[in-house]
C-alpha cells in the first residue's frame, strides 16, 4: 500500500528522464528536483492509486520531460511494498506518455542501544612503529620517481 512519507522518484517520457524527491502526506503530493517543483493530490484504493500532479519551474535549466514548464499530469498506478509505479499523460502534451517509479525512503535510522554502540579502544592492536609504507621519503633521493625525472 502507498504510505505517507518521502520517496525517491525516477520519471521518464520518450523525450527524456529525470529524478526528484516526492513527499506524500494525507492525500497531498509535494516535491521537487533541481529545476521544478511538483504539487498535487492522490487517492488510494488498496494497492492501486490515482494522482493529479502539476509542475512549476523554480530555476533556469533544461526543458521538462514534457517539453513544457507547466503541466498537469493525471496518473494511475500500483504499489507493491516500498515501490510504486505509475503512468499517465498531461492535457498540455497528450501525445507524451509519462512513467514514474517511486521508492519509499526511510529517513529515520533506528536508535542503537548506547551500550552496543560504544567501542573500546585497544591500544595494543595499533601499529607499533613506522613501516615502509608510512615512512616519508625525499623526492630526489636515488631510486625515487622524482630523481628519475630530474636526470640529465
Amino acid at each position: 500500500m502507498l504510505r505517507d512519507g518521502k520517496y525517491a522518484a525516477w520519471f521518464r517520457t520518450p523525450r527524456g528522464q529525470g529524478t526528484g524527491v516526492v513527499h506524500l502526506a494525507e492525500g497531498r503530493i509535494s516535491g521537487s528536483d533541481s529545476f521544478f517543483t511538483y504539487g498535487g493530490s492522490y487517492r488510494i484504493d488498496e494497492q492501486r492509486f490515482t494522482a493529479v500532479l502539476t509542475t512549476r519551474r523554480h530555476a533556469e535549466g533544461p526543458p521538462t520531460v514534457f517539453g513544457l514548464d507547466e503541466v498537469e499530469v493525471k496518473l494511475s498506478g500500483v504499489c507493491s511494498g516500498a515501490i510504486a509505479t505509475c503512468s499517465g499523460t498531461a492535457e498540455q502534451a497528450p501525445d507524451v506518455t509519462f512513467e514514474a517509479t517511486l521508492i519509499y525512503s526511510q529517513d529515520e535510522v533506528q536508535a542503537v542501544d548506547a551500550r552496543g554502540a560504544v567501542v573500546k579502544l585497544n591500544a595494543d592492536k595499533l601499529p607499533k612503529g613506522l613501516d615502509g609504507r608510512s615512512r616519508s621519503r625525499h623526492p630526489f633521493a636515488p631510486g625515487s620517481l622524482g630523481s628519475e625525472r630530474n636526470r640529465p
